[in-house]
This record gives structure tokens, C-alpha cells and sequence, in this order.
């Protein structure tokens, strides 16, 4: 499965060979021509400010370090709440919770919550359980201003905007957050001021990696507040040259005041289009069922990941289906169709930039046919009116993958009102060392 990445931010995180064709020759060679050094003589006292302002973070940041503690900034950050707990306890809670959860809707349909499957394990499985590390294959940091026109980076401290300075992250891919640190130290040098939320003045908003699964190739989102940036070739350039595995470099621009990190334009400043990457959702799939002939619409598709997997996944076992899938955001859209040509799926995958209750609501009106419905909704769930929509539909299957499985109880129970019956719930741990699951529900037609 291959995948483009534009403006549309999805947890497409997942997934991720050969990058001598996506690397784009011509701009690489000219970042490390063009690797900047002169101007580092001629601003010798910009230089030693950056470097005494970041070796100033990372020393703050080092001032709580627990040596027992497996991260430097664990109580500072907040992020990983259970770092320090063994992995099997934690998939033990994960799994107490969702039972207690869905309990109302197990014992209705006479089932029992699945296992959790972990990071490399399924709770039960015998023996020693692993300490999940360097997972993470999307990093992003928020950029602030410093003292003397410092850009300051890191993570927020839970619960506030007070920037913590990560000196590096145990659950991140490797190399991800000393990316995200040059970032800032080459804004810095080329006074490129970072953004001030409050004052709204500034440029520099956030930085997004993106790092390969099983490519070994780095995507960088730069978010600004408006295109025009001060010495943008070289900062461009600069940037790509962090990381010899970098082989794209996108501007997002994004002046709306508020925390959304990415705004509606992109573009490509360095090297290809799209970094290549393999997304599983094993699951899911394997809860649709798919045979020949189906129609399978994807609702909430983003950037088309979940039905392009699904349809490449049924054409490599000769199973021919049609895919469609819904999307509101434009540039998701717009990315679901290159990603449909990257996997030779322009033939059979149509793509609608529309909102996924509208669509359907329509499609209910008009008898259109679905055999098999993929639900990938917000963390606020799907709403009334689109799973009513969804029942009258009648499609054989309906999949049901959720970031957030509290209103996924909710809105199953709609979905066994309106001629369904649940199959299997199953929890995933994307997020080990967090209080965060997600789930995969397979409901069929009664």
C-alpha cells in the first residue's frame, strides 16, 4: 500500500523501500551544495545565541530527570503517563476498561470483549511481555519565541501551553525529535521568528514528521502563518539536510488564530510529491469480508487509506470490488487520489469531497447500493442521522474503527436498534503507556 501525504493530517501514522524514485535527485543535490555555511560566519554571535538557547532548554529540560525513569522529561511532559508501568499491567487496565465499557452491549448480543492486541503481543499471550519503544512514527512539535529571538520547541506541558523541551522521546521513531529540534535551531539562525499564539505575530507554527514503518524515508510538514518566509530557499534546504532519510519538505500555511495545526494550503518545497509508506488495518478488513462484486464505501475516508487498503488487499487475492469513499476535507481528497494511482486502483476507487452524513443521507434516498460500510469517524463519533442513514442503506457489513471508544458505545447501540448485531469489538493499543485505546468493531446484517 502506498500513500501520499498533503495537508490532510490523519493518524495514518502507521505504516511506512526503495526511495531512489521518490527522492527527487535534482533538489537533493542542490540542499547539499547549497548546505549553508557562510552565513554562519557571518553571524557568529547568532550562532552562539542559538546554540547557548537550546543547550539552555535541554539543560531546563534535564533539571526533573528521575534517573530511575526510563524518559528524562517524563513528569514534566505528562505524556506518557505509564511509562514506568510494566506493559503487561497496562494492557490488563486497557482491557478492564473497555469490558466494563461495552458490558451493556456484550451482554446483549452474547459475546465477550476480544483480547487487546498490543504493541507485538495479545494480552494472554505467555511470556515475558515487551517495553514498547520508538513506535511513534509521527512526531510534531509547537514552536514559540524565546529570549532574544530564540525558537523555542518541545511539547506542552499537560494541562497548560508552557513548552517542555525534549531532549529526545523514547516512544518516538528514531531520529524524529532531533529533526524536530534542528528545525528550530536552523529558524533560529536564519531569523525566522516562531509564532506567538497570543500576539499573534511570528512565523514559524509547528513542524510534523512523518518517519517510514517499513520505508526508510522522513516526510516534514513546516506549518507557517503566511508563505512568505525570510531566507525560505536556504531554511528549505536546511531543513531537508537534517536527515539524510528526509525526502520530502512541505509548507503548510495556517493563519487561522486557535490550536488546528494544519491550515488548508500546501505545498512542496523539497524533493517528491509523496513518501511511500504501508498502512495495515488488518482488522478492519478482515471484518468487512469482501467478495467479488462488492461495493465498499468509506466513510470519513481522510486520505483513503482504510478502503485503499481494503481494495488492494481483495485485488491481490483476485477479488474484484468498487470503492468509494467520502471526505469533506478537499485536500484529503485530493490526497485519496493520488494515493489510488500510486496503488493502481484508479479504476475502481471513486473519491467524493462531501460531508459523509449528507452523502449518505442521500445515497439512503436514492437506493444506491453498499454491500460493505467502513465507519472511521471523529474522536466525537458519527452522528444520529448518519447512522440511521447507514441502517437503511442495509449493507451486509459495517466496520467501525474508533479513536475514541466511549462514543462508539453509544453509537453501536443505535446500530443494533436498526437491524445490526455485533460480531466482534476488539481493542488496540496504538498509544501503550497512555490512557488511550482504540477499537474495531465488525457488525453484520440481522
Amino acid at each position: 500500500m502506498e500513500a501520499a501525504e498533503g495537508s490532510e493530517e490523519k493518524q495514518s501514522s502507521k505504516k511506512s523501500k526503495s526511495s531512489q524514485d521518490a527522492k527527487g535527485k535534482p533538489a537533493k543535490g542542490k540542499a547539499k551544495t547549497k548546505r549553508p555555511g557562510s552565513r554562519r560566519n557571518e553571524d557568529k554571535a547568532s550562532q552562539t545565541r542559538s546554540k547557548r538557547s537550546h543547550k539552555d532548554q535541554v539543560s531546563s529540560a534535564r533539571k526533573a530527570v528521575d534517573p530511575k525513569s526510563p524518559c528524562s522529561i517524563m513528569k514534566a511532559c505528562g505524556g506518557c503517563t505509564a511509562l514506568n508501568r510494566p506493559y503487561k499491567k497496562q494492557l490488563a487496565a486497557k482491557q478492564a476498561a473497555m469490558e466494563e465499557l461495552f458490558a451493556a452491549l456484550c451482554e446483549r448480543e452474547g459475546i465477550s470483549v476480544d483480547p487487546i492486541r498490543g504493541m507485538g503481543v495479545t494480552l494472554g499471550d505467555p511470556g515475558k511481555y515487551p517495553a514498547p519503544r520508538g513506535f511513534r512514527h509521527k512526531a510534531a512539535t509547537p514552536f514559540a519565541p524565546g529570549k532574544e529571538g530564540a525558537v523555542r520547541c518541545g511539547f506542552f506541558e499537560r494541562g497548560t501551553h508552557k513548552i517542555v523541551a525534549v531532549p529526545e522521546c523514547p516512544v518516538e521513531a528514531p531520529g524524529a525529535r532531533q529533526i524536530l529540534n534542528g528545525i528550530a535551531r536552523e529558524a533560529e539562525r536564519l531569523h525566522i521568528p516562531a509564532f506567538n499564539e497570543d500576539k499573534h505575530l511570528g512565523l514559524l507554527r509547528y513542524a510534523v514528521v512523518r518517519c517510514g514503518w517499513r520505508t526508510d524515508q522522513v516526510m516534514v510538514t513546516l506549518v507557517t502563518a503566511q508563505r512568505d518566509l525570510p531566507h525560505a530557499q536556504e531554511f528549505f534546504e536546511a531543513v531537508a539536510a537534517l536527515d539524510p532519510r528526509i525526502v520530502t519538505v512541505a509548507q503548510n500555511i495556517n493563519g487561522r488564530p486557535g490550536n488546528a495545526i494544519l491550515g488548508e494550503e500546501t505545498r512542496i518545497v523539497y524533493g517528491a510529491e509523496c513518501m511511500r509508506d504501508q498502512l495495515l488495518y488488518q482488522l478492519a478488513i478482515d471484518g468487512m469480508d469482501l467478495q467479488q462484486g462488492d461495493v465498499l464505501m468509506d466513510a470519513y475516508c481522510g486520505s483513503g487509506t482504510i478502503g485503499l487498503c481494503a481494495a488492494k488487499a481483495a485485488q491481490d487475492k483476485g477479488v474484484g470490488i468498487m470503492l468509494l469513499g467520502v471526505e469533506r476535507n478537499h485536500a484529503g481528497i485530493a490526497d485519496a487520489r493520488r494515493n489510488a494511482e500510486l496503488n493502481g486502483l484508479t479504476r475502481s476507487a471513486w473519491f467524493m469531497a462531501d460531508d459523509a452524513t449528507d452523502y449518505i443521507l442521500d445515497a439512503a434516498d436514492n437506493n444506491e447500493r453498499v454491500d460493505v460500510l467502513s465507519i472511521d469517524p471523529p474522536r466525537a463519533g458519527s452522528t444520529p442521522e448518519f447512522l440511521e442513514a447507514a441502517c437503511a442503506l442495509k449493507p451486509r457489513r459495517i466496520t467501525y474503527i474508533s479513536c475514541n471508544p466511549v462514543p462508539q458505545e453509544r453509537d453501536l447501540h443505535q446500530l443494533l436498534d436498526g437491524g445490526y448485531r455485533l460480531l466482534k469489538i476488539t481493542p488496540v493499543d496504538m498509544f501503550p503507556h497512555t490512557d488511550h485505546t482504540e477499537t474495531v468493531a465488525v457488525l453484520e446484517r440481522r
